[in-house]
């Protein structure tokens, strides 16, 4: 057997409304409501599934927490133009541009947090 890739990510959240307008505004995903009312958050052909925190979807991991959990996502927006959007919006910007080692390429790297103190890493990857 061989993995492909990720088809999806769970983030255990304090507050569903508030982390779907972070990242529809901050980094453009789509919310999507799926099965009986359970919500997620889309990007290229991937997305976040989103837990209430203390009202988890079964199965889910062994101690879901918000916060718990860093997240590095590639884009072809120059990090710099990602970096002032951010700030913008009112989000500190921790860290960056800074050199990462990605999967594929090596990352010209920002950082900063979501609502709930996870790590958001948003990269270009460079040739």
């Amino acid at each position: 057997m061989k993995v492909d890739r990720i088809d999806h990510v769970v983030l255990t959240v304090a507050d569903l409304e508030r982390t779907i307008a972070f990242y529809e505004r901050a980094l453009g995903m789509r919310a999507l409501t799926f099965g009986d009312g359970r919500r997620a958050l889309a990007f290229g052909d991937q997305k976040l599934n989103l837990h209430q925190a203390g009202h988890e979807f079964e199965p889910h991991a062994r101690a879901p927490a918000p916060g718990a959990i860093d997240l590095c996502f590639t884009t072809d927006v120059p990090v710099e133009e990602v970096a002032a959007r951010v700030r913008v919006l009112g989000i500190a910007v921790e860290a960056g541009p800074v050199a990462k080692a990605g999967a594929r390429a090596p990352l010209r790297s920002i950082y900063f947090r979501d609502p709930d103190g996870n790590l958001i890493e948003v990269a270009n990857e460079v040739a």
